[in-house]
């Protein structure tokens, strides 16, 4: 499933995530299993994620990020592909 995590696009339904990763090769595995409510708002800055609840809250879940690969000179573009089984 491909995410908009542009900060303000809601996200359209529940998902449970175990790993994002961008078209560019950046990943973000998230330390425990990631449960985005919809109407979530998801930004990602390359590094991190920040998910952003319907009430306001916010929080960057602790895992592990990084690129898997790299064509030179490309950014990480700005959707998440979620690969939970």
């Amino acid at each position: 499933m491909d995410l908009v995590t542009d900060g303000a696009t809601p996200i359209p339904r529940m998902v449970i995530v175990n790993e994002l990763e961008t078209e560019g090769g950046a990943f973000v595995t998230p330390e425990h299993p990631l449960f985005l409510a919809v109407g979530d708002l998801v930004a990602f800055d390359g590094r991190t994620i920040t998910v952003t609840r319907a009430d306001g809250a916010s929080f960057t879940p602790a895992g592990v990020s990084g690129i898997r690969c790299s064509i030179s000179g490309a950014r990480p573009a700005l959707v998440l592909r979620s690969l939970h089984r």
